[in-house]
């Protein structure tokens, strides 16, 4: 099992910047790629961002590239978000997600453990 924290969720108004985090636990957890998604009520969850800790490979949505940076802290199994530029349709709750393998992906059904989720809201 892998067991996924998110935290740094907050409000801030639109043009801010916030940084989540990510820590993974668990015997299972070894290098997997992980991703960040989010939700809005009434909405399907949508992917963000994937990063592979084997190949450094990255994977962004197009709506948050050039604005959100996906990285890791190694020695702390921790991935980051850096979200830049936030606008308000940035607000949703943001889930860190990790799969089986080392390949990342943007389908959220190849993830095979999640995190609770941190409120992301963004004020105009």
């Amino acid at each position: 099992q892998v067991q996924l924290v998110e935290s740094g969720g907050g409000l801030v108004q639109a043009g801010d910047s916030l940084r989540l985090a990510c820590t993974a636990s668990g015997p299972s957890f070894n290098e997997n790629a992980m991703g960040w998604f989010r939700q809005v009520p009434g909405k399907e969850r949508e992917f963000v961002a994937a990063y592979s800790w084997t190949s450094l490979k990255k994977l962004y949505a197009d709506s948050v590239k050039g604005r959100f940076t996906i990285s890791r802290d190694k020695a702390n199994k921790t991935l980051y978000l850096q979200m830049d530029a936030l606008k308000p349709e940035d607000t949703a709750v943001y889930y860190c997600a990790a799969r089986r393998r080392y390949s990342p992906s943007i389908n959220l059904d190849e993830y095979d453990f999640w995190g609770r989720g941190t409120q992301v809201t963004v004020s105009s």
